[in-house]
């Protein structure tokens, strides 16, 4: 299909319910589709497209993918513009909306599927970056047309918990709230899989962020997710399952039972007015509410016909409108980040002086995202990890604008990615260049064990922590890379451990050197023999710098069903570990579901 030109959003006169900072970016987006698509605002203009007539054609059909907090609503307001012939070009719009959990869908669009939905409404816009910086090139694409609504995310609590901790009068940070509740076994708080849901996610990173500000938050909030990942469910329909059933609110004596879950707004507004439902008050964090966001996107743009570009947009020009926005609130979502629905807002369970109707927090990074979901991994499982890092004399090359050289910088990511693990993970290091240990090209220099273990004096993370300040480049080293990479994975695979992460971690700053070693075609034919999808070991390869191969690094980690990955700096050394676990995680999910 060639690009097609869509109808003028303005004319709704809606605002677009997001955060200030981020109106422009919408803003953008939406006349992106219009650019692109070409010349149909001057049709507007002039008069020759008819919204507002009786249906001269057949129906457009569109169908639609929401996340099934947002499908009631949109199912509402598709029933309005059908029996207000809401027509684009004349033809009445007949949609269809479905709900479909966001992260499912996300997964569909970054495996490069096409399926056939027209629209796509995720509850937060994180989905649709994850889609957007997928390595697959072939991801399907979903373009942002603006956002339908939002809702702020806060810590809902049964009454007779929320009174414990002064509700409404007193208020607490994030941290504060946590803090409270995992250390007090009658407060258990419960969240959905930050894998799987935005609001968990979104509350995890809040709670990571508030925690690195403070002396030793980066132990403490891997303490507080240890704990909290011991009352996950694996969405937030699934979560709210969790709460006592009694109308007291306790259910004594059942400890599988939560008093306290992290929730958006518009969760607890259903869940209170639901029939059955019991009560809950809303706690609204005083260092501010990360919200979700709704963003409508078009799917596969570039596969949709005319009919159905311009009539998905003039479905996102019909919400904007006030009659619709007055829809939203009916289902306990905003419309305007300056204003908080009174009514939705007690409805929910908020009271003053909660500071509900604060601006919502600033959005969280997709690096600080990606952060707080690699942390989460691999806190929740415990892992396995041997690091093997490039010692060759390259490494002594300085890092452009840092005064450092590879090797220094190298040391510092890897020291801050070891402050993410947690006393049960185990942690190991090699070293590789050529000829280290005798004819070997590699030498271990700390065993592969737990963190939290006694080793002399100190601990296993003081050996390491030491052992990775102490890597120097070898003079005149080459890189040994095959032979080392051959050597590193069979100890990986034949020290194998159930139940945790097990992966190895592989860093070269250029390409094999060693004459003497195994060819590339018979170090991927054994690493491929090597690996067992029943006892999964992926390896992560990170090529650093100008030198090294990128490609290379891909085949030979795909070969295990890993990754390899690229850097021009090895500051982002610690940022791709953690997006290659995130990645390996939910691909030994994946497979474990299927």
């Amino acid at each position: 299909m060639g690009r097609h030109s869509l109808p003028d959003p303005q004319r709704a006169g809606g605002s677009d319910p997001r955060p200030r900072a981020r109106r422009r970016k919408v803003a953008l987006a939406t006349v992106l589709v219009l650019t692109v698509a070409g010349g149909t605002a001057a049709a507007v203009q002039s008069g020759l497209l008819s919204f507002g007539s009786s249906c001269r054609k057949d129906a457009v059909r569109l169908k639609l993918a929401a996340s099934p907090d947002m499908a009631p609503a949109l199912r509402a307001a598709a029933g309005k513009a059908r029996d207000e012939n809401i027509t684009s070009d004349g033809q009445c719009l007949n949609i269809s909306v479905t709900a479909q959990e966001s992260y499912k869908f996300a997964d569909t669009l970054k495996s490069g599927k096409h399926p056939d939905v027209q629209v796509w409404v995720p509850d937060s816009e994180l989905w649709v970056n994850q889609v957007t910086s997928a390595a697959d090139s072939d991801a399907t694409e979903a373009t942002p047309a603006g956002n339908v609504a939002s809702t702020p995310v806060g810590v809902a609590m049964v009454p007779a918990a929320a009174k414990s901790l002064g509700w409404p009068k007193k208020t607490y940070t994030w941290l504060d709230l946590a803090g409270a509740t995992l250390q007090d076994d009658s407060l258990r708080l419960g969240a959905a899989d930050p894998a799987r849901s935005a609001t968990g996610l979104l509350a995890l990173t809040q709670l990571s962020t508030a925690a690195a500000k403070v002396k030793g938050g980066d132990t403490q909030a891997a303490a507080m997710m240890k704990t909290l990942s011991q009352r996950i469910s694996d969405t937030d329909s699934q979560v709210l399952d969790t709460l006592p059933r009694d109308s007291s609110g306790t259910e004594q004596g059942n400890p599988k039972r939560n008093q306290a879950l992290v929730l958006s707004e518009q969760s607890a507004f259903a869940y209170n007015g639901s029939d059955g439902g019991g009560s809950l008050d809303l706690f609204y964090p005083k260092d501010g509410s990360p919200r979700l966001d709704y963003p409508y996107n078009l799917v596969d743009r570039e596969r949709l016909t005319t009919d159905e570009s311009r009539a998905a947009i003039r479905f996102m020009t019909f919400l904007s409108q006030p009659a619709q926005q007055r829809l939203m609130e009916k289902y306990g979502f905003r419309t305007d980040d300056e204003d908080a629905p009174k009514a939705v807002v007690a409805k929910a369970g908020g009271s003053s002086p909660q500071p509900y109707a604060v601006a919502p927090a600033e959005p969280a990074s997709d690096a600080a995202l990606q952060e707080a979901l690699g942390t989460w991994t691999i806190t929740v499982q415990s892992a396995r990890i041997t690091t093997v890092v490039d010692a060759s004399s390259s490494m002594s090359e300085p890092v452009p604008g840092t005064g450092q050289s590879r090797m220094d910088v190298t040391k510092a990511s890897l020291l801050q990615a070891l402050a993410t693990f947690t006393p049960e993970d185990e942690i190991g290091l090699w070293e590789f260049s050529t000829k280290l240990d005798g004819d070997k090209d590699y030498r271990v220099l700390v065993p592969t064990e737990r963190l939290g273990d006694r080793v002399g004096g100190g601990t296993q993370r003081d050996r390491l922590s030491a052992a990775f300040g102490s890597l120097k480049p070898v003079p005149n080293g080459a890189t040994g890379l095959y032979d080392t990479t051959l050597a590193a994975y069979k100890a990986a695979t034949s020290s194998y451990t159930d139940g945790k992460f097990n992966a190895l971690v592989i860093l070269t700053d250029g390409v094999n050197q060693d004459p003497g070693s195994i060819s590339r075609t018979t170090l991927l034919k054994e690493l491929r023999q090597l690996a067992s999808p029943e006892r999964p070991v992926p390896l992560i390869m990170i090529a650093v710098g100008p030198e090294a191969d990128k490609e290379e690094a891909r085949q030979i980690a795909e070969a295990t069903g890993g990754s390899g990955h690229e850097v021009s700096n090895p500051a982002q050394i610690q940022s791709v570990i953690l997006q290659a676990i995130v990645a390996a995680g939910a691909a030994g999910a994946s497979a474990d579901s299927g």
